[in-house]
């Protein structure tokens, strides 16, 4: 915001673009611009599923594209298999298609994808479970370590996708297998080692704004085949691998989308118009104050250099949103209120809360409540502690524990504990 045309800078990259981000939508509206300022600027944008063609011609022209430059991947070869028939549960063919492949495959850690938290932690549960009655049943099967990966996971929990596949319950014994549990943030955001078999059930949680009647919400919804694409590649990192998709191969042809739907054209964009309008982009706003009726005429912020513009409609209400809030002002002029509401990294609402609080006196109380509404849950993070705490006390002591016991030990204490119930 401070420095508009990046003179400290001589190349910027921009990675996994085919996720398309909010951020990374309006990032490349902004170095687009920038680029034809500075002809020493160099713009590189990577992706292993991008469609290629679409940006070749948005940063440069239809006759004269961008300059477009293909590197081969160092993957093994993945096998992709897909079902035979529909089917009605892929929570429990997840789980299913997992105790198959650990009863029937050579060793090698699986990744499974599910949409949520929910799933995911009742996934591990029957899979855990499903586990110990096979070892007891059967001498051939070697032991599983299951562990959930999600992004209000504590950070403390999340490293144990790095830990390695158990040992042989004996000596001579067949090995042990290591199953991770994920949402969509193991496609592209980490590579797990160890990793030769994808399970993908083919649907994800996206989040979806109805400008209507202004409320946000997480649907599940089926991927696209460039996530698609990315999941089976995990499979193929470290040798050849597997990917089992539980759905037909024709629904994966005729029916997923090429890629995913842009986040920018599914989000409230009050925030991004709030950043937009810092960055020096303006709107033009004549209206009743009086009446708090607004016709907005949006040439600068429609005419803003979007990969593929959001509806006008959902601008017109984030626009509203921030009138009503001060941001701007009737003539769609950014105000000092609105210009401090921009350096916060909270939504518009809130931003305004934590800056007025000071006139009412509530300044601690206000902060708190922010904290809490932007931030994860306080009483899931405790009680993930002292589940981790007692699994430390059953199971036993290693160098990992060794260094998190400390910190433990003072979250599971008797104070700590009381003011977990009290939350």
């Amino acid at each position: 915001m401070n420095d508009r045309d990046l003179s400290r800078y001589s190349t910027i990259i921009l990675d996994e673009v085919h996720e398309r981000t909010l951020a990374t939508d309006i990032l490349m509206g902004l170095l687009k611009k920038v680029v034809k300022r500075r002809s020493d600027l160099k713009l590189i944008v990577m992706s292993a599923t991008l469609d290629a063609q679409k940006f070749q011609r948005y940063f440069g022209s239809e006759e004269k594209p961008a300059p477009l430059l293909k590197a081969p991947g160092r993957t093994h070869p993945v096998d992709v298999f897909y079902t035979e028939e529909p089917l009605e549960n892929y929570v429990e063919a997840s789980i299913r298609t997992v105790v198959s492949i650990h009863r029937a495959e050579e060793p090698g850690d699986i990744l499974v994808f599910l949409t949520g938290e929910e799933e995911i932690e009742d996934a591990c549960r029957t899979i855990r479970a499903v586990a110990q009655d096979l070892c007891e049943m059967d001498s051939t099967v070697g032991p599983l370590l299951v562990v959930p990966l999600y992004s209000s996971l504590p950070a403390v929990q999340q490293q144990r996708i790095f830990d390695p596949a158990p040992p042989p319950r004996r000596a001579g014994g067949p090995p042990g297998r290591k199953i991770v549990v994920s949402t969509n943030i193991a496609e592209t955001s980490l590579t797990i080692d160890g990793i030769v078999y994808v399970v993908d059930p083919g649907f994800s949680k996206q989040k979806v704004y109805n400008p209507r009647i202004r409320v946000e919400s997480l649907l599940v919804s089926p991927i696209s085949k460039a996530s698609a694409t990315q999941r089976a590649g995990r499979a193929g990192r470290t040798r050849p691998g597997k990917c089992f998709r539980l759905y037909l191969e024709k629904d994966y042809v005729k029916e997923l989308e090429e890629q995913t739907h842009p986040e920018v054209l599914r989000s409230n964009l009050a925030n991004t118009v709030l950043e937009l309008a810092k960055l020096g982009i303006t709107v033009c706003m004549s209206g009743n104050s009086s009446q708090v009726e607004y016709s907005f005429e949006l040439q600068d912020l429609v005419h803003f250099d979007w990969c593929d513009p959001p509806a006008p409609e959902t601008i017109m209400r984030a626009l509203e949103q921030l009138v009503y809030l001060s941001a701007l002002d009737d003539k769609g002029n950014l105000t000092d209120l609105g210009s401090m509401m921009a350096e916060f990294p909270l939504d518009p609402q809130m931003s305004k809360m934590l800056i007025v609080s000071p006139e009412f006196k509530c300044s601690n109380e206000i902060l708190t409540i922010v904290s809490i509404l932007s931030g994860m849950p306080v009483i899931k993070i405790a009680l993930s502690f002292v589940d981790r705490y007692l699994q430390f006390r059953i199971s036993g002591f290693d160098r990992q524990t060794d260094r998190e016991m400390p910190m433990l030990q003072r979250l599971c204490s008797p104070s700590q504990m009381v003011t977990t119930s009290l939350c």
